[in-house]
């Protein structure tokens, strides 16, 4: 009986071990002279890096399996790459003026999880209310994984009656785009959301110039609130399915109070839409 017991707290102890050494991130080393190149198991999809001191360029058009990263010196990030087939992978980034490693090989092993869990068939009803449920649940998981990311997309501020909107990043990743978006109330006065939309404004040519707009409804919105305290600052994000724009078009953020009149409307071109982190 003892030695059951020893034989069974060694395998507790070790998969607890183990556990411990697979959570622990690996750390990459880069710098602003060298590219590192990072080549993963399968085609690369997304990559993201959670500082702006850190690059991680790879090819968007046509899925490779290999990504450059570079870095300028500055404080530790991290990166995260999903593959084609939705391994998700994620390090520890450093700045090093020497480099001993410019080549990384990732193996699958060195996967942290998978954005689409496996689970076995079943009814198609019960499959698609799972689909939906997957969605949201990665939605719920990226969105805040974009909020804690401290990275900026241009310069985008409107502000109205010490009142500002501010469209802080634009992400696209599995056929959405992702807009990060922050609200600050420099009033003292609460701000009742009425709404915030997302329209495409078209700017027609001729002698008669006239605006359309066409309002988008996001897939997605996470922690939209409905108030914005005095001296408060709000940051959510919307997730809309992809899509592009002609010289023609550009994206109108209208921010619109409820029973007041600090509405405000932020125009983003379509060069940032069509290229977006």
């Amino acid at each position: 009986m003892k030695t059951y017991m020893s034989i069974l707290t060694l395998i507790i102890t070790s998969a607890f071990m183990e556990a411990q050494t697979s959570a622990t991130l690996d750390t990459i080393y880069a710098n602003d002279t060298k590219n590192v190149a990072l080549f993963f198991p399968e085609p690369i999809r997304q990559g993201i890096t959670g500082s702006e001191n850190f690059v991680f360029t790879y090819n968007r058009e046509k899925e490779q399996y290999f990504g450059l990263l570079q870095a300028k010196q500055g404080k530790e990030s991290n990166l995260l790459v999903i593959n084609n087939n939705g391994s998700i992978f994620s390090y520890i980034v450093k700045y090093k003026a020497q480099l001993s490693k410019l080549n990384y090989f990732i193996p699958l092993a060195s996967s942290i999880g998978n954005e689409k869990p496996k689970v076995k068939d079943s009814i198609q009803t019960e499959t698609s209310e799972k689909s939906i449920e997957h969605d949201t649940y990665y939605y719920q998981k990226f969105c805040s994984y974009l909020l804690d990311l401290k990275q900026h997309f241009g310069y985008f501020t409107k502000r109205n009656s010490r009142v500002i909107l501010n469209l802080e990043n634009i992400v696209f990743d599995k056929e959405a785009l992702y807009f990060v978006i922050q609200i600050k109330n420099n009033s003292t006065l609460d701000y009742d959301l009425n709404f915030l939309k997302l329209s495409i404004e078209t700017r027609k040519k001729g002698k008669k110039k006239s605006l359309q707009r066409l309002y988008q409804e996001p897939i997605f919105k996470h922690h939209l609130p409905s108030k914005i305290a005095g001296n408060d600052t709000v940051r959510f994000v919307y997730a809309m399915h992809k899509f592009s724009l002609s010289k023609d078009r550009r994206v109108i953020l209208e921010l619109n109070e409820k029973d007041g009149e600090r509405n405000i409307e932020l125009k983003v071109s379509h060069k940032y839409i069509n290229n977006p982190n």
